[in-house]
């Protein structure tokens, strides 16, 4: 079966689980998909092991069909990050941008080596041979939030707008700076590479600078074509060409084609909205890019419950999986609240900020696109018993379930509990 045809049968069963969710369980769509496509790679399975051994070769084969890290990476990141950013106030990220900018850099740096001291730690406990140049890797593939799964399941509860801007505005930025963390060290860990400031400062002013300043170009472009038309129609078509086109183009270059859709989607909602686009069109823009953007979380969220199908799982590893969602969630924790030290200096914030941002950090289809990315074959143990790659995978994958499932579904209280205390009078500490 064609790749084309394998991700028109996925879009349908997503959808299908979404259709289902409205009357059963009636909880956010993306955690019903994830968990409705996490209890079908169980019960495939279960099936494949005992009755009907072809179902799991089979289910492997067709998910396998579908390169998860490109379809990601080199695909469906740009729509989504572009819809992302329309939805930008800008104005009211100004407000936070020296929060956003610290949490973005300093948080992410904070985690990556908490997390990888932290499992090099456990692993020296468990008697597991592992490098600290591997823990390091995990911690950079981890400690970026996720622009997708934060979009799409924080921004729609409607927390209070200084913790809304400071959520969104890190998890749609801090993947630029994890992405060039992890590929310093993905370069030290498998190319033979030496460590120097100088290349990482190379690589950052390439993928990160260079993706804005692309980013920036792009929206301008936009912006001209878009205002020298009256056309709704065409206007439309112009904005599904900055995350195809645009996107391709960017990454083909060598610069973040992420950060570049950020910033154009930026520009483009909060820019060319009110001074480009015709009546007609500004009715569309909103409603065009949310549906495509909830059809394609859809998809994306379904893929990562049937990626379980591509963990090998070894019982030596366990306690590292077991121990790592606590140890992510310890990291997320002392790189928020070690800023929001500084923070309270100079403003006030709400009482419940440090522990919405630190259980509102999700991880998603990005940090599983990083764990795929590792090459197979470097084994670990006493006796080579299991694989780095299948390790990495194994952790990262039930943080990003535990993320999106628990994390997810009970985010709400506390953004609940943080509206109330504004509502009280009383929202600052």
């Amino acid at each position: 079966m064609s790749v084309y045809y394998t991700l028109c049968f996925l879009a349908a069963i997503a959808i299908t689980i979404a259709f289902v969710n409205q009357y059963i369980m009636k909880i956010q769509t993306t955690i019903a998909i994830t968990f409705g496509a996490l209890l079908i790679s169980i019960i495939m399975l279960i099936l494949g092991k005992t009755a009907w051994p072809e179902l799991e070769t089979h289910a492997i084969e067709v998910i396998k069909n579908v390169d998860f890290g490109q379809f990601l990476l080199q695909g469906i990141l740009g729509f989504l990050l572009f819809a992302g950013g329309l939805g930008i106030n800008l104005p009211a990220m100004k407000s936070q941008k020296w929060e956003i900018s610290t949490l973005v850099i300093v948080g992410v740096l904070i985690s990556t080596f908490l997390v990888a001291i932290g499992l090099w730690l456990l692993a020296y406990a468990a008697a597991i041979s592992l490098p600290f140049v591997y823990c390091l890797l995990f911690g950079a593939l981890i400690s970026p939030t996720d622009p997708i799964a934060v979009l799409a399941i924080v921004k729609k509860l409607g927390a209070p707008e200084q913790i809304a801007i400071q959520v969104e505005g890190e998890s749609l930025f801090n993947d630029g700076i994890g992405l060039v963390v992890f590929l310093t060290i993905f370069s030290v860990a498998f190319s033979g590479s030496e460590f120097s400031i100088g290349a990482v400062l190379s690589l950052f002013a390439q993928e990160a600078i260079g993706g804005i300043l692309f980013g920036a170009i792009l929206g301008l472009i936009a912006h001209i074509m878009i205002s020298a038309t009256d056309d709704g129609s065409m206007e439309l078509l112009i904005t599904l060409c900055i995350p195809t086109a645009g996107f391709a183009l960017a990454n083909l270059l060598g610069v973040s084609g992420a950060l570049a859709m950020v910033v154009t989607g930026i520009m483009i909602g909060n820019w060319t909205r009110y001074t480009g686009f015709s009546e007609q069109s500004k009715h569309y823009l909103d409603e065009f890019w949310s549906l495509l953007d909830e059809f394609l979380n859809a998809l994306l969220f379904l893929l990562i419950g049937l990626a379980m199908m591509l963990v090998e799982f070894h019982w030596q590893a366990w306690i590292l999986v077991l121990c790592s969602v606590p140890l992510v969630l310890l990291g997320r924790f002392f790189s928020v609240s070690v800023p929001y030290m500084v923070f309270r200096h100079f403003r006030s914030y709400n009482k419940y900020s440090v522990r919405i941002l630190t259980w509102g950090g999700l991880r998603g289809g990005l940090s599983l696109a990083m764990a795929l990315s590792i090459p197979p074959g470097i084994r670990l143990g006493s006796e080579g018993q299991f694989e780095l790659r299948d390790l990495i995978l194994m952790m990262t994958y039930a943080i990003v379930l535990f993320s999106i499932i628990v994390q997810g579904m009970t985010i709400s209280s506390m953004i609940n509990k943080a509206k109330a205390a504004e509502k009280s009078g009383f929202p600052i500490e």
